[in-house]
């Protein structure tokens, strides 16, 4: 007896559908892998071939110089030791700049671990590098010195910690929050008058440039040329990290919610975004430059400057809207 055979199809599934990956957690974030060796390799290597080439260069030229004429051989020896010195010396404040943009990483993680551990020992070695990271900072003056009196009260690592980060960095850190809602109206304002995309990119890029380094300086990290290159990569590298480089659902519901699409011209909504992604950039920007990582202060977010760049962008449509329109 023949039997016919069923065929079972199985349902399409939709992975959204599932309970267990909507309300799972989000992977951690993977760090960007570093350089592989073999581009250090061939970057040092095509340097060295290059100060090879100029010195060779430099070397004719003083050659020749003294064979038309001997002052004129040694004015061009000069020069060239005078060059040479001077390019000493800014390789040497480069070096400094990255060694000190170095050690903020490093002062973020000894801070971690000294909060994870609750290490007093650890905790007091935090607060005394910090102390000193900042040392020149005449804002910081009040509270490393409440922090000298209250040390030996305090036997919690973690709690030594988190004292430091309020009392030392609390006035840098309102400060910094100042300098990012003022690069935020800057953008928000030039965009919404520039005339080309192109504009708006650029002066974008050149104030997110400016921001990082004044936050940087602001909490003691001075970068130089290439220790701004640097600086701006990590802001990027932490950008890319923690997802956030792009404007996310919460910020669209936030501007729906204050009623932003009702209220402003489309340039100034535009531009109001715009300032938005300045101000994210500076978040991460103050993250990166920041010595400790945030623990006892809050960390801020875009909601806390969308209200007053609001009001701001509010304020300036009403001005350059004709009354009675």
């Amino acid at each position: 007896m023949k039997t016919d055979v069923a065929t079972l199809i199985p349902a399409e599934v939709d992975v959204f559908d599932e309970p267990d990956i909507v309300a799972a957690e989000p992977p951690p974030a993977i760090a960007p892998r570093r350089r592989s060796l073999l581009g250090s390799i061939f970057f040092g290597a095509f340097g060295v071939l290059v100060s090879l080439a100029v010195g060779l260069w430099t070397d004719q030229l003083i050659r020749d110089l003294f064979a038309r004429a001997e002052w004129l051989g040694w004015l061009a020896a000069g020069m060239a030791a005078i060059a040479v010195l001077a390019l000493l010396v800014i390789l040497i404040r480069e070096f400094l700049a990255i060694a000190r943009l170095a050690e903020v990483v490093k002062l973020q993680k000894r801070a971690l671990d000294a909060i994870a551990r609750d290490d007093p020992k650890a905790a007091r070695s935090v607060v005394d590098e910090l102390s000193a990271f900042v040392a020149a900072k005449p804002e910081t003056a009040a509270g490393r010195r409440a922090l000298a009196e209250l040390r030996g009260e305090i036997i919690d690592g973690g709690n030594l910690v988190r004292l430091a980060e309020t009392e030392i960095l609390g006035p840098l850190d309102a400060r910094a929050k100042v300098m990012i809602l003022e690069a935020a109206k800057r953008v928000s304002l030039v965009t919404a008058v520039s005339p080309r995309a192109l504009v708006d990119v650029a002066y974008v890029v050149f104030e997110a440039g400016r921001l990082i380094r004044r936050l940087s300086e602001l909490y003691g990290g001075r970068p130089g040329t290439l220790g701004f290159f640097r600086l701006a990569r990590n802001v990027l590298a932490h950008l890319a990290v923690t997802g956030s480089i792009a404007v996310g659902d919460s910020f669209v519901q936030q501007i729906v919610g204050h009623g932003l699409a009702a209220r402003l011209s489309a340039k100034l909504g535009e531009g109001v975004v715009n300032g938005m992604m300045t101000a994210r950039i500076g978040i991460a920007a103050m993250e990166t430059t920041r010595p400790l990582p945030f623990s006892a202060a809050k960390r801020p977010g875009l909601g806390d400057f969308l209200s007053a760049l609001t009001s701001f962008a509010t304020r300036k449509d009403a001005e350059t809207t004709p009354s009675g329109k």
